[in-house]
This record gives C-alpha cells, structure tokens and sequence, in this order.
C-alpha cells in the first residue's frame, strides 16, 4: 500500500471538515452566497478554498515521488508537514484576532512540501533522461 494513502485520507477528512465548518456558519449567519460583510464566514471561507487549493496539487506530487521511488522517510516526512502545515494554517486564518505564526509556518510547511516534492521529480526525470 502507498504510504501517501493514509496521509490522503487524513487531508480528506480535514477538508470535509472545513466544508462542514462553512455550510453551518452559512446556515448560522442566513448566507447562502458570499460573506455579507461577515469576516468569520470570510475566513472560514477562505480556509476552505486555500486547502482546496494547494493539497491537490501536494498530494499529486507527493504520490508521484513515491512511485518515483522517494524514500519512505521522506513521503511520511512530507506527509506529516502537509498534514501539519495544513492544520496550522486553518487555526491561524480561522481567528479574526489572527495569530500569524501559525498561518507562516501552515504556508511554509506546505511550500515546502510542494518544493521539495517538485524537485524530486524534476531530479528523477532529469536521471531518466
């Protein structure tokens, strides 16, 4: 079994999570579209869209490495950080009095991963060549 599974379904039900965390400030607030001015649907909104827009893209590349041979310290490595990263990013974006030490390392902990991943690969097919 590819070690990016568990990982993947962890990224997963963090996501649900977040989907779940907007539909009911939506239902709570009467906003079925947009914020309305209201800044705790804007960041949770916002929380939701940024993990779908980066772990996609992470997770394709960390699986990707795995099957390109990574060593296994540094898929759990990678999949740790994202799934960190990730986490601490939701928390510090979450709260209107925003702590950015936790939204610095999320981003730079998913950067990180995506970097390193992507050069993996590059480095693997440069090889191959």
């Amino acid at each position: 079994m590819p070690i990016v599974f568990p990982y993947a379904g962890a990224l997963a039900l963090i996501f649900v999570a977040l989907s779940v965390r907007t539909l009911l400030l939506r239902r709570r607030l009467g906003v079925a579209v947009g914020d309305r001015g209201h800044e705790v649907l804007l960041r949770a909104m916002r929380v939701h869209a940024n993990f779908a827009e980066y772990v996609p893209l992470a997770l394709l590349l960390l699986y990707f490495s795995e099957a390109a041979g990574a060593r296994p310290l540094f898929v759990h490595g990678s999949g740790a950080a994202l799934v960190i990263g990730r986490l601490c990013h939701a928390w510090g974006v979450s709260h209107v009095a925003e702590n950015y030490r936790f939204r610095v390392v999320g981003v730079t902990l998913t950067l990180a991963v995506i970097i390193s991943a992507a050069l993996r690969l590059l480095a693997h097919a440069s090889f191959l060549a």
